[in-house]
């Protein structure tokens, strides 16, 4: 016979990181990151303190790692995109599409509030924050805004200041959707949201037709 209770406790053992991973987004979702202990992310995980130290050597390390294996996948999804064919507009649908259907209604959507509720207490999270999804992001933008204006699709534009207009408002739903939301009596359509900013993005940046002088002059007189 096969030897059972060893393959349970091999399959149990190699799924501890992820496991502790979940319950510490969890223990930071209820009581912020302040104010969870290891011990609270142990008996969530139903592992010992002692055994978080094994792969975590602290809270903050817990944390990035939380960062590491659920958002940045995400980010490195889109960034391959990058490598293909295709429109600008295409490639920015996509990065909103992701935004929509994988980040807002997921667990991890708690990262951005807690990173800007403790920043000022946590000011090395804050910059690993920025150095590791938001600079990243924002360039991944950039680049797909350059491509865009590179090939004609959009009109010139601030790319380096622009960047900010497209990812302020996906920000916003999951900042409301874990603040004020909770006790709005009229919850946000967070999805709906997203596609109303593609739609403003997009036409924003499309190319338009210069007014001729005729033109210019009939509006004026």
């Amino acid at each position: 016979m096969p030897p059972e209770p060893v393959a349970r406790w091999q399959r149990r053992k190699d799924a501890r990181p992820s496991e502790i991973l979940a319950a510490a987004l969890a223990c930071f979702k209820e009581r912020g990151f302040a104010t969870t202990r290891l011990e609270d992310v142990a008996a969530k995980a139903g592992v010992t303190k002692g055994t978080i130290y094994l792969y975590y050597p602290s809270k903050e390390e817990l944390f990035k790692a939380v960062v590491r294996g659920e958002l940045v996948p995400n980010i490195e999804h889109l960034e391959a995109v990058l490598d293909e064919p295709g429109p600008a507009a295409a490639l920015l649908e996509r990065l909103v599409m992701v935004w929509v259907q994988h980040i807002v209604p997921s667990p991890i959507s708690i990262i951005p509030k807690l990173v800007v509720a403790e920043a000022g207490n946590f000011p090395e999270l804050a910059r690993f924050y920025l150095e590791t999804a938001v600079h990243r992001g924002l360039r991944l933008i950039a680049a797909i805004l350059q491509r865009g204006i590179a090939r004609g699709e959009f009109r010139p534009v601030d790319v380096e200041h622009v960047v900010y207009c497209i990812i302020g408002p996906l920000l916003f739903t999951v900042l409301w959707q874990h603040s004020l939301g909770l006790h709005d009596d009229q919850p946000l359509d967070a999805q709906a949201v997203c596609h109303a900013h593609l739609d403003l993005i997009l036409h924003g940046l499309q190319m338009q037709a210069l007014p001729t002088a005729q033109t210019s002059s009939q509006t004026g007189s």
